[in-house]
């Protein structure tokens, strides 16, 4: 499995995110061609409480929020809009680590009903995200953003999903 996921908060286990989680990593890494078997992605699935502490001590912003990720190289690029350097792995048959990701429910939830979109769809898009980001992509400049979700729009495509920045 490409992700290793920890659950805290069981209503998680609801929306199957195990498997969400493992099916949107699996989809970036294949969009980017890269061999799933030769990476893995720690994923920890919590509430907004949780979140926010991670939030603080990372970010030093003091609220709740999605989804957060920490890369385990820096891989991306001073040009904005340029593509990052894909990761590789070191050693035969033993998974690189790409990094963590830590996704809050309550966030989501409320999102995902904001939205009119389902929770599934949500937490997919935003399990593509935040892989993205342990990629090197990232939304912080123009072109960056451009780039970063056209990816997440054609991989989530690909996926069956609508495109999540589409306004209605």
């Amino acid at each position: 499995m490409l992700t290793d996921t920890i659950i805290e908060d069981d209503r998680w286990n609801a929306v199957a995110f195990e498997d969400l989680a493992e099916t949107a990593a699996q989809a970036v890494l294949g969009h980017l061609c890269l061999e799933t078997a030769a990476f893995e992605i720690a994923v920890l699935a919590c509430d907004d409480t949780r979140i926010a502490v991670l939030n603080a001590d990372f970010r030093d912003k003091d609220k709740a929020t999605n989804v957060l990720s920490w890369p385990s190289d820096e891989r991306g690029v001073d040009v904005d809009g340029g593509t990052p350097d894909l990761p590789e792995p070191s050693f035969p048959g033993v998974p690189e680590e790409l990094g963590d990701i830590a996704i809050s429910y309550d966030t989501c939830a409320r999102e995902a009903v904001e939205a009119g979109k389902s929770m599934a769809d949500h937490v997919t898009h935003l399990m593509v995200h935040g892989t993205l980001h342990l990629m090197g992509y990232d939304h912080v400049r123009d072109k960056d953003a451009t780039l970063m979700e056209g990816l997440e729009t054609t991989i989530l495509g690909k996926m069956g999903l609508a495109d999540p920045y589409e306004i209605k």
